[in-house]
């Protein structure tokens, strides 16, 4: 996903002589429904033909290897090239120039557009949710309505206090670069929200579509580009000022002592953002995809997607690892794997430590001794004791759904973020497009009913 955007350039220049087929080939086994990748061509916009290659026979035939990989045919369908993993645009831009201007004279090729149509976003109140956060004491949850491109503040039985962005995305905005001065809260400010953490009256967003750290003043409504250029940046470096530096898919943040931690899932690290001197630099991982204990800056992390410091220790959730992993905040912190074995070890299980298995989890929120996960590809949610690190189910079964009612016979469909507040988890329930809540006491769980929009 994380080269969709660089993709949609090319095929947005060339629409009338660049053809792209995209061939999914599944790791997970949530992934191989056909079903559930139409749900992710809709999710993240994708304007182009999708193949299931459910054996992998497509990907045999051109003997991939890593994904992402691109391969280049010329109209007679012979492989003039390809490319392994991550892409510069301007580097395939030439590439594609120079494949116009050696086949067109030939007349092998004709201009003009596919006539293709997307399919409709799902018309509810909230589209593919990301992420959620609550405040107790002013009772109160923000709501990352993603595809919507907003965010929602209701309270918290769901009566909607205020809505920040309009729907539309600020792409289209000056230089194209979604980099923004100063925007009232009505107005294009959000391409794809996830992480929000609330300070005082600030918000601060990541939004994975821009590569930005949004701030948002509550109080004078007013939201600004906080961190990154908008660029999507595609080579790790080493930070600096906060507004100079590109991101690469920034997905979760959370908020200790002036320093906001960022789940960079694109860059496979995480990162911190000092707020009082506006500086950003890489903090645990060295960027080399993988499952690597040890020293903050030799450890190997795997598309972080979740992150919560609490207690004096940064926990996260490594989503390519199916894996939930610890650092000390100290700087002689080192990263610990609490559950989670190898980039190709997966399952469901519940269990202790290693002998437990989550499949693609994607958000976590920590209170008191217990770790709650949003198991995503099994569409469960469950908790890790800090202390024992015994794993259990405590919502949702095998099968995917929207099922209201007691703990395991509820349903989810790819949970992907949550938080506690008070005996209750509130629950991004992505693929159902709604908000679940389940309370701790009694085991129910249930739709929040979103009102007032």
């Amino acid at each position: 996903m994380h080269v969709l955007p660089q993709l949609r350039k090319l095929e947005e220049k060339y629409s009338d002589v660049l053809a792209v087929i995209g061939v999914h080939s599944a790791k997970f086994d949530a992934e191989k429904s056909s079903e559930n990748v139409r749900g992710a061509v809709r999710r993240y916009g994708i304007g182009h033909p999708v193949v299931n290659d459910t054996e992998f026979e497509i990907g045999k035939s051109y003997a991939v290897r890593v994904w992402p990989t691109l391969m280049f045919l010329d109209p007679s369908g012979k492989i003039i090239g390809r490319h392994e993993g991550e892409f510069p645009v301007d580097a395939l831009d030439g590439v594609i120039g120079g494949m116009i201007a050696e086949h067109e004279p030939s007349g092998m090729f004709k201009r003009g557009r596919l006539d293709l149509q997307p399919e409709l976003q799902t018309d509810s109140v909230l589209s593919f949710p990301g992420k959620i956060t609550g405040d107790p004491d002013r009772d109160l949850l923000v709501i990352s309505d993603s595809n919507h491109r907003r965010l929602l503040i209701t309270d918290l039985d769901g009566r909607v206090e205020g809505v920040i962005g309009n729907g539309e995305s600020p792409l289209a905005i000056g230089d194209q670069r979604g980099v923004f001065g100063e925007l009232e809260l009505n107005e294009p400010i959000f391409d794809n929200p996830q992480g929000v953490v609330i300070d005082n009256d600030t918000l601060y967003v990541a939004d994975a579509g821009t590569h930005t750290i949004v701030k948002v003043d509550l109080i004078s409504g007013i939201a600004e580009t906080f961190a990154g250029t908008g660029e999507q940046s595609l080579y790790r470096h080493e930070g600096g000022c906060a507004q100079k530096v590109p991101l690469n898919s920034p997905y979760d943040l959370s908020l200790n002592d002036g320093i906001l931690y960022i789940a960079m899932a694109g860059f496979h690290q995480l990162w911190t953002l000092d707020l009082t001197e506006r500086s950003v630099e890489p903090s645990i991982g060295d960027g080399g995809e993988d499952i690597v204990d040890g020293l903050k800056e030799s450890a190997q992390l795997a598309q972080p997607y979740g992150v919560e410091v609490s207690n004096n220790a940064v926990f996260f959730i490594d989503s390519e690892t199916s894996a939930l992993r610890v650092s000390a905040i100290a700087e002689e912190g080192r990263v610990v794997t609490l559950v989670g074995k190898g980039l190709f070890d997966f399952g469901d299980a519940d269990g202790v430590g290693k002998d437990a298995l989550f499949q693609h989890p994607q958000g976590l929120a920590v209170s008191n001794d217990t770790i709650y996960v949003a198991d995503s590809y099994n569409n469960k949610i469950k908790s890790v004791a800090i202390g024992s690190l015994e794993v259990k189910t405590i919502a949702g079964s095998v099968t995917q759904g929207d099922k209201d009612g007691y703990s395991t016979i509820s349903q989810f469909n790819e949970p992907a973020g949550l938080t506690v507040v008070g005996d209750r988890i509130y629950v991004a329930d992505t693929n159902n497009h709604k908000v679940k809540v389940i309370e701790l006491d009694s085991g129910e769980v249930y739709e929040l009913e979103i009102s007032g929009i």
